[in-house]
């Protein structure tokens, strides 16, 4: 019941607000439309081995839960960045981080 519960807080904190943060920023940047489907194809890729984990490891979903919603941990490393759909999501998040540090 555990799992189950941290898997849910898991997509409800970081899966969903990741989906709206990526359009948001894919606008913002005036990126392609490629960019955004990218990355939501990075995201549909690996969200559901996420959830797994979160169900299997509720400490490690509480604990990224809470670093990415206090920007500790960048949503990036959730991801393979070996794939090319999510190297376009990591580029989406540095590129903004580059813009604000400017």
């Amino acid at each position: 019941m555990i799992s189950e519960i941290a898997a849910w807080l898991f997509a409800l904190f970081v899966v969903d607000p990741l989906h709206a943060e990526i359009r948001e920023r894919v606008d913002a940047a005036n990126l392609p439309v490629q960019a955004l489907q990218q990355s939501q194809q990075c995201v549909a890729a690996h969200g559901p081995r996420l959830l797994q984990r979160a169900g299997e490891e509720p400490v490690w979903a509480t604990g990224t839960a809470i670093g990415i919603a206090t920007g500790w941990t960048s949503p990036t490393t959730l991801f393979d960045t070996s794939d090319p759909n999510c190297a376009a999501l990591t580029q989406i998040f540095q590129g903004e981080r580059g813009d604000a540090e400017a």
